[in-house]
This record gives structure tokens, C-alpha cells and sequence, in this order.
């Protein structure tokens, strides 16, 4: 009997994964794809759309094979990505540049010009979040001073998941939380005029914003014979990467949480109304009325595989089984190896290591950092509570969840138990369950809650409790402290 199958692609920062999920059966095939992250500049983060479409069209036909399955089994494909990536798109929807990924921090003269012409708008209030490295409007501004023919051919931009839709065959169009997180849109989805004439140059078109799980045109026959799949397979509007993967894990009532160690570190809330702080972001939830205020720290799992190559390609495994022999709190870290997102709002910060001695081991270090990921967090679940958000179950995923001792770390900063997700396929399955949505085969939004495997509760060590509380203070102080060396530092390199 012929299944119907459902296709949710990925595009990360550093592979794209895809899955064909069978609503009755779960996940029949899941596969990835290691793509590159280009930073040819200090501060800059890019990446190559061929290199994306080269590796859906080589995932694609793993599935199907290990899956079993025919290309008519394929009834509704739907996209994820990082937010707010920016693609370039010229007339014929072809990408004109690399794309510049949402850990970018080349604009920064931008923002700050930006911030200043802008001075009498009140930009959270409109849009939900602040002028910061997230919004697009100084990308913006920065391409056109510095590319302008790529700016003058530009039609639209787009994210990145919008964009390999369109390459399949879909109508332009944004999707609703990158319009969010652009800061282009006010929370109503209506283009805001007045941030593009704030830029003083001419922009091209804002495309159509579309809601997750919305019907955006057929696969191509050109697109379709690349990846095996029939000519005429339904395309939807998927989400970002960070609301999909919320949603995926089971985030479906008030208070749930999601905690996200990947290669950025990010942090989900569900409210049931518009939650706005300066130093956090809004996206909102899949479900219609429901709303996602969250945080993305700009390292996480990247500053973990800077570690490793520094230690000439130490496994995890074996920095985390030094790390366990390490006092906690023995060094203080700042993970700014990227500036800071959320909720800093500063690309000029830089790390900083305090507390080192010729005692101090790789272990020491190891630890440092993860504890450092973890202040990071503690940092917005203190905005969330202070803003009156009752807090419930806190989940865990990606792969930083995999490390026990990462995650005893955070249940002891935090001072709460930590529900681990086991296996979570991140949000090429939220994607899937999108394309289900809006095909039909799934009926309700509810799908999610409890259909992934949950591990182990982690709960806190008392013993470790009081000693973090302390020495998280500390790492606040360290940044107040440190901060303008860093910025000094940075300009001085830029």
C-alpha cells in the first residue's frame, strides 16, 4: 500500500540534513551533508547556495532508497534554515552572492548609523526586537556601499529556506519569522518604510510573507529531475530553524522551554501573548496566537569546534572525561568568540579566559567553556522570569545535549532539571511536519507533543548549585570589565 511520505529539508551552517517522515510511522530515513562556513574576514559568515543545492540533491536520493520508497510516495516538501540569513536573488531568482549567514558581524558601522537615524522610532515596539546584528537593514546598507552590482540586480532578499524552495520551483516569498527577525516587518507582517528610507539607498522589492505550512507552488521538472522526485510535488513554507526545532521537540504550551546546544546556543519560550525585551528576540509560534520569545547566543557548539582544533582534533569524548575531573568554576570564560547576540547585542565583544596558571590543565579549559554556554543561558532565563514568564519543563537538544557533563553543567547553573531529547532530528523534522500540515496528512498541531523519545532527567548537584550562582556573577562582572578592551581590540582589527 503506497504511504505517504513527507520530505523536511535542513540548511545549517555547517550540513544540511533532510528526513522523509511517515505521520503514522515516525522518521523511515533521515541524512546529512557537510556543507562549508566561509569567514574570510574576521567577524564575517558565509555560505555557498550551490554547495546547498548539491547536497539536497545528493540527500535526496538516499532517502528514497533508504526508505524504500517511490517518488510518488512523496506528497508535500517543506524547508528549514537559519534566520535571518540573506539571499541575494536577481530577477530570475538566482542567488548573486554568497549568503550571508545570521552570525555575520560585518555591519557594524551600519547598526550604528542605523541606530542613530533611527533614533526616534521605536523599533521594539513595531517590530518586537531591536536594531542589532539580526536585522537585515544594515546587511543591507553594507552590501550596497560595498557590492553595489550585486545591490543594482538585486530583485528580492530572502532566507535561506525561502530561497531553496524557490530553487525547487515555489513563488518568492519570506517566510513569517524572517520577516520577524528582519526588522523589515512590523509585528502585523506590514513593511516598514521607514526603516528602508533610513538606509538612504534604494532597495529592491520586499517579497510576499508567508505563514509556515502555506501552499508556495509545485516542484519544477527541472528541480525534480535532479532530485528524483515527481514533477509536481507540493512545496510549503517550512520556518526557522530554531522555531521549527522548538516546535519539534514538543513546545506546545505556555512555559515549555527549549534549550538548543548547537553550533549557536539558542533558547525558546512559548508565551500565549507578544512578550518584548530589548535584549531578546520574538519569533512567532507555528501554532496561530501563540508566540516563541527567544535568545541565540553567537557561539555554542562553534566555539567547542574551535577548542577541538586548537587541541590539535581532540574528540569531545575526551575533553569532557578530563573536564569531569576539573573543579568546577576553576577558570571563568567569556564565550564572545564571535561578539555576542542575545542578549548583548555587541559583535565587538570578544573572549576572554581568566584564572590561568602553569596547574591549569585542558580539562580546566574544557570546563571553563562549557560553563561559560551555560551563564550565557542563565542570562535569559533571568530576562524571562524578570518579564513574568512562569517557567515549565525545560528540554534539551542538539548535538551539545549528547555530552552528560555539558548538560549536569547547565541543570546546576540553572538550578533546574533538564528533560534531554534523545535523537532530536532538529528542524528538518519540524519542517516535515509542516509539509503535513498543509498537505492535509496531518490533521492537528498537537502532532509534536510527546512524539519524540525523551532521556534521562538531569537534576541539579546541590553541591554545585551555590558555587555556580557565585561565579556566574562573576562572569557578568567580567563582561561589564572587559568590555571596552574588546572593543578596542576589535576596531583596531577592523
Amino acid at each position: 500500500m503506497p504511504r505517504s511520505l513527507l520530505l523536511g529539508i535542513d540548511l545549517g551552517s555547517s550540513g544540511v540534513k533532510a528526513i522523509l517522515l511517515d505521520p503514522d510511522r515516525g522518521i523511515v530515513a533521515s541524512a546529512s551533508h557537510d556543507v562549508d562556513l566561509f569567514s574570510d574576514r574576521v567577524g564575517w559568515a558565509e555560505a555557498d547556495t550551490n554547495q546547498w543545492w548539491a547536497a539536497v540533491v545528493a540527500l535526496v536520493p538516499q532517502l528514497l532508497t533508504e526508505a524504500k520508497a517511490t517518488k510518488a510516495e512523496v506528497v508535500g516538501i517543506a524547508t528549514s534554515g537559519m534566520v535571518p540569513a540573506v539571499v541575494c536573488v536577481d530577477e530570475a531568482g538566482n542567488p548573486l552572492r554568497r549568503a550571508m549567514l545570521q552570525n555575520d558581524a560585518r555591519a557594524t558601522a551600519e547598526i550604528t548609523e542605523l541606530r542613530a537615524n533611527l533614533a526616534d522610532t521605536d523599533l521594539l515596539k513595531l517590530t518586537g526586537s531591536i536594531l542589532s546584528q539580526q536585522s537585515v537593514s544594515p546587511t543591507a546598507l553594507w552590501l550596497a556601499r560595498n557590492e553595489p552590482a550585486v545591490w543594482e540586480k538585486t530583485k528580492y532578499l530572502v532566507g535561506s529556506y525561502d530561497w531553496l524552495l524557490m530553487k525547487m520551483g515555489a513563488c518568492a516569498h519570506v517566510e513569517k519569522n524572517w520577516a520577524h527577525e528582519s526588522g523589515l516587518y512590523d509585528l502585523e507582517l506590514n513593511p516598514l518604510s521607514q526603516v528602508t528610507a533610513a538606509t538612504g539607498v534604494k532597495w529592491p522589492e520586499l517579497a510576499e510573507v508567508k505563514a509556515p505550512s502555506t501552499p508556495v507552488g509545485q516542484l519544477s521538472s527541472d528541480a525534480a529531475a535532479q532530485l528524483g522526485l515527481e514533477m509536481g510535488t507540493p512545496l510549503f513554507v517550512g520556518g526557522a530553524d530554531h522555531v521549527l526545532s522548538a516546535y519539534g521537540a514538543g513546545l506546545v504550551n505556555a512555559g515549555d522551554v527549549l534549550v538548543k546546544l548547537g553550533g549557536a546556543g539558542d533558547i525558546l519560550a512559548v508565551t500565549d501573548e507578544i512578550f518584548v525585551d530589548s535584549r531578546l528576540y520574538l519569533d512567532a509560534h507555528p501554532i496561530p496566537g501563540k508566540w516563541l520569545p527567544n535568545g541565540c547566543m553567537a557561539t555554542s557548539g562553534s566555539l567547542l569546534r574551535w577548542e577541538q582544533a586548537l587541541f590539535g582534533g581532540a574528540s569531545l569524548t575526551e575533553l569532557d572525561d578530563q573536564a569531569q575531573n576539573s573543579e568546577p568554576g576553576a577558570l571563568i570564560a567569556l564565550p564572545y568568540f564571535l561578539g555576542e547576540k542575545t542578549p548583548l547585542h555587541d559583535p565587538d565583544l570578544r573572549g576572554v579566559l581568566v584564572g590561568l596558571h602553569l596547574g591549569t590543565t585542558r580539562g580546566d579549559i574544557h570546563r571553563s567553556f562549557l560553563e561559560a554556554i551555560a551563564y550565557g543561558f542563565r542570562s535569559h532565563f533571568e530576562i524571562l522570569a524578570q518579564g513574568g514568564i512562569h517557567i515549565g519543563s525545560v528540554r534539551i537538544t542538539n548535538g551539545g545535549s549528547k555530552s552528560r557533563l555539558w548538560r549536569e553543567i547547565l541543570a546546576d547553573v540553572l538550578n533546574r532539571d533538564l528533560i534531554s531529547i534523545i535523537n532530536h532530528p532538529g528542524a528538518s523534522y519540524g519542517a516535515a511536519v509542516m509539509a503535513g500540515l498543509g498537505s492535509g496528512v496531518i490533521k492537528d498541531w498537537s502532532y509534536v507533543a510527546g512524539s519524540l523519545e525523551q532521556g534521562e532527567i538531569i537534576s541539579p548537584n546541590p553541591d554545585n548549585v551555590a558555587r555556580y550562582a557565585e561565579r556566574y556573577e562573576e562572569f557578568v562582572a567580567l563582561t561589564a570589565a572587559t568590555t571596552e578592551f574588546s572593543h578596542l581590540l576589535a576596531r583596531s582589527k577592523s
